[in-house]
């Protein structure tokens, strides 16, 4: 049984321990959370739920400097994107309580024969299984627990092994917020141990957000055991630059689309694509826009190694890397990555962290082959000053998003999600709260 650890990557420092729990303690929470959908899920009102749900983004707010120094320490996040985190998870419980009603609210069905009335009541489906990354400790929790203890659902949630501090106060906050103790659980829980919470029978859905790896193993499990699951998994996403009305901002754009969260997340941009008539401008902005962004830590020193024996493959297969300087322990410099062999592995893996792939490309035919050339189809990014040549392009892009000329323009409102390896199912938006629902058909005759 492993320990839950903080570990500074700044420092590789172990600052604190938390004890995983013990098979009879994660039964128990198992045990709690249907106990409590029988009672609280079933019996409090949509308005109730929501009241709670203001009031856990009210906490997130008066606690945000407690909770961005949290993922500071445990994932090495910068402060004020940890803070950036906290205030759109607020944002995400204030909109599913105020949405909760007319989101889950009764659809009357037009009946062919005219004979009496029917009617679809959007119900919760009972414990749900949360297992969470360490990239956004925060966040990707109000992902999941927002819409579905708006819908009277109850959680059981695992969160990343590095991120127990996180995990602890994000308890704290919905306890605090008046929600049954039972309702949202936190679990210490290991690989082995979740295998028997999906075989749980009271346990009813899971959803992982995490490695195309992780999510392999988990739809598995669940299928096994005929569960339903949401896998956000891996991505990597194409920046698609097809032409410009002004360079530098389509430069600064894509600089923020591959650095955020300094690289590591799943929708970043991690494969530049451009078109020749542009691209040795390009390249020349970005590169030095790149190497002149200050360097930053990864998520751990182990992360750090990885994302370098990659660069090392693609350099090793034929590409040109530009970097700001070498690795040091989990500090990791950006670098830019040209000249990659499209036949090569390099060319289909996800670097998770500050580095760039950048592709030349004739046409916008090629850009839309390239693009789609990868295992994953999580999100996109299209710019060009020509709105037909955009729509045409989105069209054929094999991901579940596509921004078109923006970046950083994700909203609570808008569904997250992809297709291909990156996963299924959809969060945030309408539909992230019809992803565990019943939708129970009643149909009266007469």
């Amino acid at each position: 049984m492993s320990d839950y650890a903080v570990t500074d990557p700044a420092t590789g420092d172990l600052v604190r321990l938390y004890s995983a729990d013990t098979d009879e303690r994660i039964a128990s929470a198992v045990g709690m959370a249907h106990a409590a959908y029988k009672t609280w899920g079933r019996t409090a009102s949509i308005s109730e739920r929501a009241t709670l749900l203001r009031r856990v983004a009210q906490l997130h707010i008066e606690r945000r400097q407690e909770l961005a120094r949290i993922m500071s320490l445990e994932m090495g996040k910068a402060h004020a994107s940890a803070l950036g985190e906290v205030d759109f998870s607020a944002a995400i419980y204030s909109y599913y309580a105020d949405h909760a009603e007319r989101f889950l609210s009764d659809e009357h069905i037009t009946l062919l024969d005219g004979d009496g009335s029917a009617v679809i009541r959007r119900r919760p489906l009972g414990v749900l299984l949360g297992i969470m990354p360490w990239n956004y400790p925060c966040y990707q929790v109000a992902r999941f627990a927002a819409p579905n203890l708006a819908a009277g659902n109850t959680i059981v949630l695992k969160h990343a092994p590095q991120c127990p501090a996180s995990a602890a106060a994000l308890q704290e906050i919905m306890i605090d917020a008046g929600f049954p103790e039972a309702a949202y659980v936190n679990i210490y829980a290991s690989n082995e141990q979740i295998e028997q919470v999906i075989a749980d029978p009271r346990v009813q859905g899971v959803s992982l957000t995490g490695s195309e790896r992780a999510g392999s193993a988990v739809a598995e499990i669940a299928g096994r055991h005929l569960k339903k699951i949401v896998l956000e998994l891996g991505g990597s996403d194409p920046f698609i630059v097809l032409g410009s009305d002004d360079l530098d901002a389509t430069v600064e754009a894509a600089v923020a689309a591959r650095l955020g969260n300094w690289g590591q997340a799943c929708n970043a941009a991690k494969r530049i694509i451009v078109t020749e008539e542009i691209y040795g401008d390009f390249v020349a902005k970005f590169t030095e826009r790149m190497l002149a962004t200050p360097s930053s830590v990864l998520s751990s020193s182990a992360a750090a190694e990885h994302l370098e024996s990659q660069v090392a493959l693609a350099v090793a297969e034929g590409a040109t890397l530009v970097s700001a300087g070498d690795r040091m322990g989990a500090h990791f410099p950006p670098g830019v990555l040209t000249g990659l062999d499209r036949k090569g592995d390099a060319h289909r893996e996800e670097l998770f962290g500050p580095v760039a792939m950048v592709f030349k490309v004739r046409d916008e035919a090629e850009a839309v082959e390239v693009a789609n050339d990868t295992p994953y189809g999580l999100g996109s990014y299209v710019f060009t000053p020509d709105a037909a040549q955009a729509a045409r392009v989105a069209d054929l892009l094999e991901t579940g998003m596509v921004f078109v000329n923006c970046v950083g323009a994700e909203g609570v409102e808008l569904p997250f999600g992809g297709v291909k390896r990156s996963g299924f199912g959809r969060e945030l938006g309408r539909l992230g709260i019809d992803e565990f629902i019943n939708k129970q058909m009643v149909r009266l005759r007469g």
